[in-house]
């Protein structure tokens, strides 16, 4: 009966994903990874859990190259204190 009696609450909104926040991959550095892993996919009836070692290397190549950033280091950008 409480939850009826919650008129000036705020509800949620929701909001998409920061600009940037899966760069894309501008210069086609790691797009033959990108291509074997769809091929992997296609021939798997998408079924991703055939496919991790594609995955893998394709977030790997992302990783080497900077386009993705690494999860670790992202989260050790986000504890250094601003200047």
């Amino acid at each position: 009966m409480s939850t009826a009696m919650n008129f000036g609450a705020k509800s949620f909104q929701p909001r998409p994903p920061d600009k940037g926040s899966f760069p894309l991959d501008h210069f086609g550095e790691c797009k033959s990874f990108k291509e074997k892993f769809m091929k992997c996919l296609r021939d798997n009836h998408f079924e991703n859990a055939l496919c991790r070692n594609e995955s893998k290397e394709y977030l790997e190549c992302r990783m080497e190259r900077q386009v993705q950033v690494n999860h670790y280091d992202f989260h050790l950008l986000l504890l250094q204190p601003k200047l």
